[in-house]
């Protein structure tokens, strides 16, 4: 059983794990600078399994310019991934820690991430690639990679978790509480304003990058890639629902599918499952029925306030006579993330 993503000092890190030898075989100072961390009370982020370490993270914030790389990475304020490893073949983890790094970014506002990587290891290269680290130079027989955080390309997994609003649909969707908590863990409800440290402390190992929902609202089929959708977590009937009814995230879809989309039910299964939060006996039952709808999306931004039900009927007007899907105006999606106050960093128009 997988353990949350901790944050730890390097003292309380066992250094003599196995999943440290690779680091010192390629590094031969590793262990002199892991005990030096460990002197100065620094911390990285871990994720164990079954009491061993599985992946490792640790960051460190630069300023300047950068000039010990071939290229230099001009003046800015930079987030360098100082070392960073992901047991292999655990790709769904490696996202994890991807979004860690990227939300470590938005929230102290960097220009720019970048980290260090031997040719050989191809997996994590790949993986970076994927969500916008691009090639940059060379460092003492390392690659260089480094993702802007300024700038956005139109390529939606490049630009994560960066959002371009203008020219886009906007909806809401509705979420029951029980699969909300376990799908969104960065935007649980505690109370009505989560303070923006809560976006980097420890997560849930669900807090991945893309999330997959199913549902049966026949009018979610009309949804594209690149439409935004509005996380709307219903009642848990704890208190009336214009209090305890609230959006708390901004996700962007990747793609919609359909029962038809797949041949046999395995196929079903394994496509849904993959980063949804749904036992495979739920979906089973679900097959059966002829409506379902999948939504793939990646996971933006969790809102540092959440807007109640109360707040979007009675300030920005918004009304539905149903309020499980339907679509926003550009005013009323911008109304929302401004009482929302997410990090303006995210949205890049």
């Amino acid at each position: 059983m997988d353990e949350i993503i901790s944050l730890k000092t390097f003292s309380e890190i066992n250094l003599e794990d196995k999943f440290f030898n690779s680091l010192k075989n390629d590094y031969p100072k590793f262990e002199d600078w892991f005990k030096r961390k460990a002197t100065e009370g620094q911390k990285a982020y871990v994720q164990y399994s079954n009491n061993q370490i599985q992946a490792f993270l640790h960051l460190k914030p630069e300023e300047g310019e950068i000039n010990d790389i071939e290229p230099s990475i001009q003046h800015g304020k930079h987030l360098k991934v100082a070392t960073f490893k992901v047991d292999a073949h655990n790709t769904k983890l490696g996202e994890r820690f991807v979004k860690k790094i990227v939300d470590a970014a938005i929230y102290k506002n960097f220009d720019d991430i970048y980290v260090t990587i031997f040719p050989k290891h191809e997996g994590l290269i790949r993986l970076i690639s994927k969500y916008g680290f691009c090639y940059h130079g060379k460092k003492e027989g390392e690659n260089v990679y480094v993702k802007k955080m300024k700038q956005t390309t139109g390529n939606q997994l490049f630009d994560y978790p960066m959002l371009t609003t203008k020219d886009k649909r906007k909806f809401i969707l509705s979420i029951y509480p029980q699969y909300h908590t376990k799908l969104f863990p960065d935007s649980i409800l505690k109370n009505e304003e989560n303070q923006r440290y809560e976006l980097i402390r420890d997560i849930s190992p669900t807090n991945s990058i893309h999330k997959i929902y199913v549902c049966f609202m026949s009018k979610a089929t009309q949804l594209k890639q690149g439409d935004l959708i509005v996380i709307y977590r219903t009642t848990d009937y704890e208190g009336p629902a214009r209090y305890r009814s609230v959006a708390t995230s901004i996700c962007e879809v990747e793609e919609i599918k359909r029962k038809e989309d797949f041949p046999n039910l395995r196929e079903f299964i394994d496509y849904s499952n993959y980063y949804s939060i749904f036992a495979e006996d739920e979906l089973t039952e679900w097959y059966k029925k002829d409506n379902v709808i999948i939504i793939k999306m990646t996971y933006n931004v969790a809102f540092t306030k959440r807007v109640t039900r109360g707040y979007m009927l009675d300030k920005i007007g918004i009304s539905s006579d149903y309020w499980g899907f339907f679509q926003l105006t550009d005013e009323q999606f911008d109304e929302i993330i401004k009482k929302a106050e997410i990090n303006e960093g995210i949205i890049i128009n």
